[in-house]
């Protein structure tokens, strides 16, 4: 039975869109790869190719989580909708059936949560609050409060925790310059503004300084080991995104989800 998802995985932590023929109007499109270690060493757990595109006027996103020998095992789309920090979501891990994603409907938002393959999709309404950050949308908080951030002075809000379908408190406290393999960054630290933080250890995030791009997350990862545990990783991103096209885009979002990775 897959362990209990720890809040601070859920926190660091974004659903399968078929482009069919809206492909072709796809706008924007860029494409970046990135690498998880172990937290502690250079051991590969899995890679990660992440998609940024534009469609139907909404920005999105696509990340392929793929084995070390590179096929994929999990998936996760985004899309944008009022504010880019409180995004629709949809992640699912083919190696056990996890799934956690929040979308949008005429009826408002619902918060959804699937702990395994045999379970059952729990869902629930969501109320996002007004400083609200969901998923992949902290990256976008981030932005939002760079020049807070720089001033050195520390941002807190509520971030959802799909687990508990609730927002907890996610203070994100500003750190020292570093120059991250030569190039200017700047060290951010994140988890739970709450009095059991203590008990989870701090993510570190680390932005380049001149374009704010995220160059690297060190902490717990929504993507599990073998055993269902939360995995302690860095995760790099050694390259800017690249241009992309259409059906590069479309043969990713199309690619088969493994259900193991080789031993």
């Amino acid at each position: 039975m897959p362990a209990r998802p720890s809040p601070h995985a859920l926190v660091g932590a974004a659903i399968l869109i078929a482009l069919s023929h809206a492909a072709m109007a796809t706008t924007e499109i860029q494409q970046q790869e990135a690498r998880a270690y172990a937290r502690k060493g250079e051991t590969l757990l899995y890679h990660e190719s992440h998609w940024r595109y534009r469609q139907d006027g909404a920005a999105r996103r696509l990340v392929l989580y793929r084995c070390p020998d590179g096929r994929a095992f999990a998936r996760k789309t985004v899309v944008e909708r009022t504010t880019a920090q409180a995004p629709d979501f949809d992640f699912e891990d083919a190696r056990d059936g996890y799934r956690e994603g929040v979308r949008s409907g005429p009826q408002g938002r619902v918060v959804y949560v699937r702990t395994s393959a045999k379970a059952a999709l729990k869902e629930r309404p969501l109320a996002v609050p007004a400083a609200g950050v969901i998923d992949a949308g902290f990256d976008a908080s981030v932005r939002l409060h760079w020049a807070t951030l720089q001033g050195g002075r520390p941002v807190t809000q509520p971030f959802l925790l799909p687990s508990r379908m609730a927002f907890e408190p996610v203070r994100l406290e500003p750190g020292p310059a570093v120059r991250w393999n030569g190039i200017p960054a700047r060290r951010l630290s994140m988890r739970l503004d709450r009095w059991y933080g203590f008990i989870a250890p701090t993510m570190q995030l680390t932005y380049a300084s001149a374009d704010r791009r995220l160059l690297e997350f060190a902490g717990i990862a929504t993507i599990r080991d073998a055993a269902g545990r939360h995995q302690d990783v860095r995760i790099a991103f050694p390259a800017p995104a690249v241009p992309a096209d259409a059906r590069a885009l479309q043969a990713a979002l199309a690619t088969p989800l493994v259900s193991q990775c080789a031993s």
